[in-house]
């Protein structure tokens, strides 16, 4: 089964709940997603890398480097209380719309 694209404005969401486990190498996070959704979400690295900058950016994450467990030099993210702060509004703001839209489809 071919893997599902993912919906705007969700691979942030997805990532902070990720680093909300512990703490992962870019690789792992979109390795992680991908193993939790059952396959059937695939992050490339071309979306994976410009919404990791943008969590360092916002300061909903931090980043240090170190080394693999392929014994690679990597860049290790976790989540700052800021962005634990910024997981929970983008998880209300998910469950509204969600229900939301299974109220339209319900019903319609």
């Amino acid at each position: 089964m071919p893997n599902a694209e993912m919906p705007s404005g969700a691979l942030v969401l997805l990532i902070l709940r990720v680093l909300r486990s512990g703490t992962f190498h870019g690789y792992a996070i979109a390795q992680r997603i991908h193993c939790l959704s059952s396959e059937v979400l695939k992050v490339e690295e071309g979306a994976l890398y410009p919404a990791l900058q943008k969590l360092l950016l916002q300061g909903w994450a931090t980043s240090e480097w170190g080394i693999s467990e392929t014994n690679r030099k990597v860049r290790f993210y976790r989540l700052t209380p800021a962005g634990r702060e910024q997981l929970e509004s983008q998880l209300a703001d998910y469950e509204r719309v969600h229900g939301a839209i299974q109220s339209v489809l319900r019903t319609a």
